[in-house]
């Protein structure tokens, strides 16, 4: 049952890979024309709620495998506020990403929204990082 959990857990890490390249996405749309930004904006959020479903298999198989293990409880704190933190930043990131879709389709510019997705995106790739620290470097009693 273990390496069934893994091979989800796995699974749904690769998922959150979209948050480590988001940020590159978001600073390339903010070059294109105001119909092509619509399409990229429209695949970012798609992606989004992709890895939103990584996350949610991540807190289920991340949680199976630390009852089965021998963790430190400080480690799994940090990794749980760490995957909370991702939840919300990137739930958080779905307002601007609606908004941003309906200013284009108004043909108003996206100006703030754009930063606020950059922000987002790279506070989402850091998140990501510092989880893999900790999932490479676990602390164990």
């Amino acid at each position: 049952m273990e390496k069934i959990f893994f091979l989800l857990h796995m699974i749904g890490t690769a998922a959150l890979g979209f948050y480590l390249i988001l940020p590159f996405i978001v600073s390339g749309i903010q070059k294109l024309s105001l119909s092509a930004k619509e399409g990229g904006i429209n695949t970012v959020r798609v992606a989004n709620r992709f890895a939103q479903y990584g996350l949610v298999v991540q807190l289920i198989t991340g949680g199976y495998m630390m009852s089965k293990g021998d963790y430190s409880v400080p480690w799994m704190i940090i990794v749980t506020v760490l995957l909370l933190a991702m939840f919300a930043i990137g739930g958080i990131m779905g307002k601007p990403l609606k908004t941003a879709l309906v200013s284009i389709r108004e043909k108003r510019e996206v100006t703030a929204e754009a930063a606020k997705l950059r922000t987002f995106s790279i506070i989402l790739a850091i998140l990501l990082i510092v989880m893999i620290y900790f999932m490479v470097y676990p602390m164990y009693k």
